[in-house]
């Protein structure tokens, strides 16, 4: 038992090094106008990088509805059931795992490998998490994944806690497969978090479900969150099954605390370089007087608050700028040191030896990241206009972000296509991905470029967002749909722009850096990285002596 735990672990902590997310979610009373915010980074080296929007639908009474597997690759999905761009020529269409009863109306929402924001504002982000259970998907037994819940909820609910209730319910009677997942959800009014794990027979889901309390942030990074689930003066639900399930195990015994984590997560996997530091930065950086350690090895004994309340409320900026974090100025900047090399790279890839163990330090803002959002949901706004996904493909360090309104009748088709596996110059996936590679030459140099450039694109976005919305109010009072059609075409045009823009830059950036060089000028490496790599030891001297 104890080599197959084993085991299970090791595949764990590679599958979450792989594939690991962050996500943050912003109350109400903790944003600077007013908006619940959620984020997602999915890390997922070769996902789909594309956003799609799926229409709205109406289906006949008896009708059943496929759930197809989640595929961490491109395509995410390949079919016709959730309408046009997902059918990608060249690829056969996904099988389904089973079917579920189909109501009589789904909302239209955008999604890429996960859910993002339906047409009433509800907005889902994901985080991969450790648990002591891997439940393997199993054709019409066990067909959900966190993935399909998420597009689920997406397509048939208009509040949070509908949602996860809904998930909740679908993934006990179902059957839920994958590793450890978090959602946050967010509507109008309230964010909530639900972190789901599959039972030991496979055949369904033990779950827990918390409001984050207005006013404050939450952040999740790898490692389950939720403690107490009698918490007196919270809002919590937590599955039927989870005492049964949890007593059966030997995970929990009546009379002792229902703590969540402790019971389903692996508790192993609870190291503070990977998982508990990202958790650490976030509140750290935005309630710095808390003075949190980050240096919390165990938490079951140390613990960091579930959420907490800025000390500055936060923009939609502001949540970006936590995106692109990779610990500046702290003693884990991953700039600096000889491991970022001689120009401050902060990327850092997997070791190729199975002889050498050890682990790099994980930031936010990471190199195999598919895509990057943060979304706003505003309730003083019509529904098409008050809700927003900032996309961005690619890293948050690398990439631009665009805003794609909920109400929008259609997406800008270079955000639509993309293969990771054949370059596009006409993907917008393609283009942030090129000038991401590219930086890898001179970090250092070229990231101020790319702050600049990101921050112009940006800004000008910020400026015009107030009378852009104001105008297409305006309208909506008038005709809903002239309203819908001005939101969709600046946003459209916009984002073609913004991809024109950063294809010309990436050409100057070119230019400016050819063969090692800045503006036709040779910099040469730092004389720490020369002592440090025996420079001074010349040719022939030393461990450093090249081979004759």
């Amino acid at each position: 038992m104890k080599n197959r735990f084993l085991v299970l672990l090791i595949l764990v902590c590679a599958a979450l090094t792989a594939f690991a997310c962050t996500t943050i979610g912003v109350t109400k009373g903790a944003s600077v106008d007013g908006s619940t915010m959620v984020t997602h980074t999915c890390d997922c080296g070769m996902c789909d990088f594309r956003i799609i929007r799926t229409p709205a639908m109406d289906h006949a009474a008896g009708s059943m509805r496929a759930v197809y597997p989640y595929l961490d690759q491109y395509p995410a999905y390949v079919g016709k059931d959730r309408g046009p761009g997902w059918d990608v020529p060249g690829y056969e269409p996904t099988k389904p795992l089973g079917y579920i009863p189909q109501v009589a109306h789904t909302y239209a929402y955008f999604g890429s490998s996960y859910g993002i924001m339906n047409e009433h504002q509800l907005a889902i982000g994901e985080c991969t998490t450790g648990a002591k259970v891997y439940a393997q998907e199993k054709e019409n037994e066990c067909i959900f994944d966190i993935s399909a819940l998420s597009r689920v909820a997406l397509e048939r609910c208009k509040e949070a806690e509908e949602a996860v209730l809904l998930m909740g319910e679908l993934g006990q009677k179902y059957g839920y497969y994958g590793w450890g997942e978090t959602l946050v959800v967010a509507d109008k009014e309230e964010v909530w978090v639900i972190e789901m794990c599959g039972t030991p027979d496979g055949k369904s889901a033990l779950w827990a479900a918390k409001q984050i309390p207005d006013g404050e942030v939450f952040v999740e990074a790898n490692h389950f969150r939720i403690r107490d689930l009698e918490e007196k003066g919270q809002k919590i639900h937590y599955s039927s099954n989870l005492k049964e399930v949890a007593q059966k195990e030997g995970w929990w015994t009546p009379g002792q605390p229902l703590d969540w984590t402790k019971i389903v997560g692996s508790g192993e996997y609870t190291s503070a370089y990977y998982s508990h530091r990202r958790v650490w930065r976030t509140f750290d950086r935005i309630a710095p007087s808390l003075g949190l350690s980050p240096w919390v090895e165990d938490t079951y004994t140390t613990e960091y608050p579930f959420s907490v309340k800025p000390e500055k409320k936060l923009s939609v900026a502001d949540v970006i700028d936590l995106q692109r974090d990779w610990y500046q100025g702290t003693e884990f900047d991953l700039s600096q040191g000889l491991a970022a090399g001689p120009f401050g790279n902060i990327n850092r890839y997997a070791g190729s030896s199975k002889l050498v163990k050890g682990a790099w330090e994980r930031a936010i803002s990471v190199f195999r990241c598919a895509y990057v959002f943060v979304t706003q949901t505003r309730g003083w706004l019509p529904d098409p206009i008050g809700g927003i996904v900032w996309f961005g493909p690619d890293a948050p360090h690398t990439s631009a972000y665009v805003p794609f309104y909920c109400g929008m009748t259609e997406l800008p088709e270079i955000y639509e296509i993309g293969d990771l596996h054949t370059y596009d110059s006409e993907s917008a996936g393609w283009t942030f991905n090129l000038m991401g590679n590219w930086m890898d030459l001179k970090f250092s140099y070229m990231i101020k470029d790319v702050q600049a450039k990101q921050k112009e694109i940006e800004d000008k976005e910020f400026a015009f967002q107030p009378a852009i919305e104001d105008a297409a109010n305006q309208l909506y009072i008038v005709s809903p749909q002239l309203a819908v059609d001005f939101i969709t075409n600046y946003a459209v045009n916009n984002a073609y722009q913004v991809v024109s823009d950063w294809k010309q830059f990436t050409e100057k950036m070119f230019a400016k850096y050819i063969d090692g060089y800045v503006d036709g000028k040779s910099v040469g490496y730092p004389d720490w990285w020369l002592q440090e790599v025996g420079y001074e030891q010349g040719q022939v001297s030393g461990k450093y002596a090249s081979n004759k």
